[in-house]
């Protein structure tokens, strides 16, 4: 049994408590999320940045109608959004959605991937993540299918730790804690 860093408990099934009580060696929880974010950051800041570069470079996405178009592609999932209205709100103007998703989805993986106010970043995947899961993949049967949900539920660790590591982030708080 692995003995915790600063309070000598056995850390297992019965010491690792849920309000916190036992640390791990470098400080808890939150240092925990901390370490282990530099992985998810480069996974969904390319991901993001890759899925905006696609939409932008995508000569049918961009319009209203037509094959492969953000329109069609409106139009098809609306009877089976969570919310309609989300979808009704998007087909006033298809190609001004689809460009501010792209646009979005730049700017979150370059923010994402650079560390550059990586909780705005998270939440601005997060939030895309989840409109994207009330609209686009709700209809999956069963839900685990439609991939959103994951990818939300993957941008709360950023949305918590943020970009302590190898970021813009850092580098600022490091220059802020100086003389």
């Amino acid at each position: 049994m692995v003995q915790g860093y600063r309070t000598g408990t056995p850390i297992g099934l019965g010491g690792t408590g849920l309000g916190g009580s036992v640390r791990s060696r470098n400080g808890g929880w939150k240092d925990t999320a901390r370490r282990y974010s530099l992985p998810l950051r480069i996974f969904l800041g390319g991901t993001f940045l890759y899925a905006g570069i696609d939409k932008l470079t995508d000569s049918a996405f961009l319009h209203a109608t037509g094959t492969g178009s953000i329109g069609e592609l409106m139009h098809s999932v609306r009877g089976s959004a969570a919310f309609p209205a989300l979808v009704d709100l998007a087909l006033k103007s298809p190609a001004g959605f689809g460009y501010a998703i792209a646009i979005g989805e730049l700017a979150v993986g370059i923010g994402t991937l650079l560390g550059l106010y990586g909780r705005v970043a998270a939440l601005g995947g997060a939030l895309i993540s989840l409109s994207l899961w009330l609209t686009m993949s709700w209809q999956s049967t069963p839900y685990y299918y439609g991939n959103d949900l994951a990818y939300l539920m993957a941008w709360l660790p950023l949305l918590l730790a943020g970009s302590p590591l190898l970021s813009v982030d850092a580098l600022r708080a490091d220059r802020r804690r100086m003389p």
